[in-house]
């Protein structure tokens, strides 16, 4: 096994912006795991006692997650080495990520702590590289959404991306998304779009969200320079696309799954968002086993 040199592109776009957010993250996460101190492992391994350990992906799936566990390591105690052993985002079955060594009780301290985030993020990466599969030449863009785990979304978004999907807004600071509970309290779309317009930069790209053939219309008539069809059925994203005629682009969103993003991409939107790549993509099974 050959450790892998750290680079810019295990991170992939790395919002460095967030950075000192990831390390927040990091020590909350260590914080809460170990408290006032790991206990079995200072009263069972002697305090000069050493340990090599390897990180096992015990699933197929993508990879995601390994310079984390640098960086907990790193917060954890400096004299623990990592080794990762695999490419970032690379897809695998049963195999050796990655290699942590050095004094018995940090090693076994930062198990968890570890393993929960490559898991996780590996999970969503994993279903982000399915879906991405599932439109590859279609023209579709799969997106995700702010359905995340709170506290978690900087991290979790990452994760889309090295699946092969691509980020919707990061927060509420990151574009315009005039949603339905939007046009009720500033009395319509129009009057909603019109109202964005006066006070964003004329570079923000304003999206609209419409359920109805008729809302479309308005929006566009608006200047909405985006509109997301919410809970279409695919004839009526079919009906979408014709009402539209390429004035501007569209996203489907709401309930969509998986299996339907062939039929979805068939209807000529662009886009396409996904809750689930996030919210319900389950975890990919790793461990940690000391040698």
């Amino acid at each position: 096994m050959t450790a892998l040199p750290v680079s810019s592109t295990e991170w992939k776009e790395w919002p460095g912006r967030r950075s000192s957010q990831v390390q927040a993250i990091l020590r909350l996460a260590l914080e809460e795991d170990i408290g006032r101190g790991d206990v079995t492992s200072e009263a069972t391994v002697p305090a000069d006692s050493v340990a090599r350990a390897e990180l096992w992906q015990k699933a197929g799936g993508v990879v995601c997650g390994l310079p984390l566990v640098r960086e907990i390591y790193a917060a954890l105690d400096p004299g623990v080495t990592v080794q990762l052993l695999v490419p970032e985002g690379s897809w695998g079955e049963r195999r050796v990520v990655a290699a942590v060594s050095g004094p018995a009780r940090s090693v076994l301290s930062g198990e968890r702590t570890a393993v929960n985030f490559v898991q996780r993020l590996s999970g969503i990466a994993t279903a982000s590289r399915r879906a991405a599969e599932a439109v590859a030449g279609t023209g579709l863009t799969v997106l995700d959404t702010r359905k995340t785990t709170p506290g978690l979304r900087v991290l979790e978004k990452y994760a889309v991306r090295t699946g092969g999907c691509r980020n919707h807004r990061a927060g509420l600071d990151d574009g315009v998304l005039i949603k339905e509970n939007h046009i009720r309290a500033a009395g319509g779309i129009t009057a909603a779009v019109r109202a964005a317009r006066s006070r964003v930069s004329p570079l923000t790209r304003i999206e609209v969200e419409v359920t109805t053939l008729r809302e479309l219309d308005e929006a566009v008539a608006a200047g909405a320079d985006l509109v997301l069809y919410d809970n279409g059925s695919i004839s009526d994203l079919q009906a979408a696309v014709a009402r539209a005629a390429g004035r501007v682009p569209l996203e489907a969103s709401g309930g969509i799954t998986l299996a339907d993003l062939p039929a979805v991409a068939r209807t000529g939107v662009t886009y396409v968002s996904l809750g689930a790549l996030t919210h319900s993509a389950g975890v990919l099974d790793f461990s940690l086993e000391v040698q």
